[in-house]
């Protein structure tokens, strides 16, 4: 009599269990989040490197905050671009504590400074860091389309100049051109902040493509197709650009 009842009570916690389950995993799943951008506001930026730095006359940026569920997440500066109607792409700002070893007592010295970019989830509020291959904080400028970016970065050592396209989420990037030598050096400060390191790229549908022109005499277009990139002639430039 004991061994029945015993059964009889495993059955009846096994099925409260396979009620209870589905309700808890009902009540697990992620409730969805609200993104928001606040107000603008101009702060300071005094660049690590150019005029700016040099003669310590700040140059002024407009940053706003990125809200997840009315919760400042972090500091953005110019437009964001939706890559998908869930996820979208934003330049970070943030502020660094400016202070020396020897001002430790004082209130921290905060000074606001341009980061890279973000990529935003709508749904989840989940906010990642993007890599963007030879980008440069102060010299590169972005211009999107769909998840690929194409800007113009410095190398390490500040010595040459790369035309690049980088995929969201993925390590190389697709197109890796060396433009040149840069002409310049933080020490003789030629370039003015916050100037891109070449023109902004010009992006074309059907096919997509891309264009790089440093300068009037250098001028390239890629055909983007997925992770593989061809290359056009003057000629079919100029044939594509007639039509």
């Amino acid at each position: 009599m004991i061994h029945l009842t015993s059964i009889s009570r495993c059955r009846i916690a096994l099925s409260f269990a396979l009620v209870v389950i589905p309700a808890g995993a009902a009540l697990a799943v992620s409730k969805p989040h609200i993104t928001a951008f606040g107000k603008w506001t101009s702060v300071q930026w005094l660049p690590d490197a150019g005029p700016g730095a040099a003669d310590g006359k700040p140059l002024t940026l407009k940053v706003r905050p990125l809200l997840v569920d009315a919760r400042v997440k972090e500091f953005t500066l110019g437009p964001p671009h939706d890559v998908t109607d869930r996820l979208f792409v934003v330049r970070r700002a943030f502020r660094v504590n400016d202070s020396l070893p020897q001002e430790s007592a004082a209130p921290p010295h905060w000074e606001w400074q341009r980061g890279g970019w973000l990529l935003v989830d709508r749904v989840t509020g989940r906010i990642s860091p993007i890599n963007l291959p030879e980008f440069d904080l102060v010299y590169s400028d972005v211009t999107w389309y769909r998840d690929y970016a194409a800007y113009c970065g410095i190398s390490d050592d500040n010595k040459q100049i790369y035309a690049v396209v980088a995929q969201i989420n993925r390590r190389k990037p697709v197109v890796k051109w060396l433009v040149g030598e840069a002409k310049f050096t933080i020490e003789t400060q030629q370039w003015q902040i916050p100037d891109s390191a070449c023109k902004l790229p010009d992006w074309q549908r059907s096919p997509a493509r891309v264009t790089f022109e440093a300068n009037p005499s250098t001028k390239r277009t890629y055909v983007i197709r997925g992770h593989a990139v061809d290359r056009l002639t003057e000629e079919q430039d100029d044939e594509e650009a007639a039509k």
